[in-house]
């Protein structure tokens, strides 16, 4: 495919001087770079030809009226969403900080989807709500997806100071180590000063109303059964031992007590859950899932139960049971097949999505997925997911994973879905702007497993 012209594929990047990073101004087919574009898990190359094929003769595609723009996992790094706004073109930078933008004419006519995981990881967690919320105040039409960090927050700041249930109770320490910056901004910033320990339990108190019990380990499992797979049940009591093991001293070396969480969790309930509260709007604008055209958008993907109900209900019931279910028992949602869909790699731990699945979400009208949570070096990638086609955007955006997986540079990243019928993926990790247009991308998908063939 040949290169297009910046009119027809590239945004306009407004404002760039201002944020740290690189973006792609020509543009490739989707296809350039092989797997740093095709994911080479999944069900093969011939699937994902066969798919594409299928919805082509089929004429199955229906593009959105209005432009959608995609940015997903930014996990409390308000300068990696500023820079993923500007790579979208619908937003333009004024200014260093990370609230200082102003939607364009093109952003002020699309959608903004951010597709979860917003919490966790980062430097500023509450940042960058903050900016989502001035995004919102400057009239952008948005939908706020979620993701399964954003998740199990609630269910474990939920649970603590409730009577001690074997279902629940290790929801807290499930969250580990990824909460303690969250925690930590928050008591920096509303806490410190002041004596705001006063009328918080001692140490021990805190201990035991923030950890399961020690018989909760032997008594899981039993309830477990039947809900969860063992192996699964095997994961989940060594992942919640190792981190009960660590927490405390995770916590000393950010310079909190157990006292001083246990205050931020109650801090946090007023912030997020209480009506007056400053993130109040935050698990109110929550949804799982979004349709736009045939195209479906959710946090991480689908099993053959969620395919079902799309089905039958579509995304709104899908939604009405999602907003049921944060109110509802956590065991029952968390491990059930709504949690699934914010959770799963498709994995043998994961929730089964079978070929009579994706048969389910294609009679839907659903052509393809897009979503985030499989963490990605090189910008967005296409997996075939039985014969359902699925747009990978989590590409390691905020600076604590990049610096964990030695990813060069500050991150910045937006999938966008246009009207007249492609799909750009921009990444400050790819050198060009990858272009999705059904015929043409089956065209070079094509020829790419004929040069396969030839050459073994």
């Amino acid at each position: 495919m040949k290169k297009h012209s910046m009119p027809t594929f590239s945004p306009l990047y407004k404002g760039k001087s201002w944020i740290k990073v690189r973006l792609p101004r020509e543009a490739r087919d989707w296809t350039h770079g092989g797997p740093k574009s095709i994911a080479r898990d999944g069900d093969g190359h011939d699937v994902l030809v066969s798919a594409l094929s299928r919805l082509n003769e089929y004429k199955a595609w229906e593009w959105p009226k209005q432009r959608h723009y995609f940015l997903s996992d930014l996990h409390g790094d308000p300068e990696a969403f500023a820079a993923s706004l500007v790579a979208s073109g619908g937003v333009k930078k004024t200014g260093p900080g990370p609230r200082d933008f102003a939607l364009t004419k093109t952003g002020r006519e699309a959608r903004f989807i951010i597709g979860g995981d917003c919490f966790d990881k980062g430097t500023s967690s509450l940042g960058l709500l903050r900016s989502i919320q001035h995004l919102r105040e400057q009239g952008a039409k948005l939908r706020l997806l979620a993701g399964n960090h954003d998740v199990r927050v609630l269910l474990g700041m939920v649970v603590v100071g409730r009577q001690k249930d074997p279902q629940n109770e290790h929801f807290f320490i499930r969250t580990g180590q990824k909460i303690i910056p969250l925690l930590k901004e928050i008591w920096d910033e509303y806490l410190k000063n002041g004596d705001k320990l006063k009328g918080i339990p001692g140490k021990r108190e805190c201990r035991r109303r923030l950890y399961p019990r020690k018989g909760w380990y032997e008594r899981f499992p039993k309830i477990a059964e039947g809900t969860v797979k063992p192996t699964q049940v095997r994961r989940e009591l060594s992942r919640i031992r190792r981190k009960q093991e660590r927490f405390e001293k995770l916590c000393a070396e950010q310079g909190l007590s157990l006292r001083h969480v246990y205050a931020a969790v109650e801090k946090w309930k007023e912030l997020f859950l209480t009506p007056k509260g400053e993130f109040s709007w935050f698990y109110k604008r929550l949804r799982i899932g979004y349709r736009a055209g045939s195209f479906l958008f959710v946090h991480a993907g689908l099993d053959d139960v969620i395919a079902k109900q799309l089905k039958l209900g579509g995304v709104k019931t899908l939604n009405q049971d999602f907003r049921k279910a944060l109110r509802g028992p956590p065991f029952d949602f968390y491990y059930g097949s709504l949690c699934n869909t914010i959770r799963t790699k498709y994995r043998a731990v994961d929730r089964p999505f079978t070929e009579k699945g994706a048969r389910q979400v294609r009679r839907a009208g659903i052509s393809a997925v897009i979503h985030g949570h499989r963490n990605l070096h090189h910008g967005q990638r296409l997996a075939g997911r039985r014969t359902l086609l699925s747009f990978e955007c989590d590409a390691s955006l905020d600076s604590q994973t990049r610096k964990k997986e030695k990813v060069r540079g500050h991150g910045a990243a937006v999938t966008i879905i246009e009207p007249k019928g492609h799909i750009l993926g921009i990444s400050s990790d790819y050198p060009y702007i990858k272009v999705f247009e059904p015929n043409l991308t089956l065209a070079e998908l094509k020829k790419g497993r004929k040069k396969s063939r030839q050459s073994a």
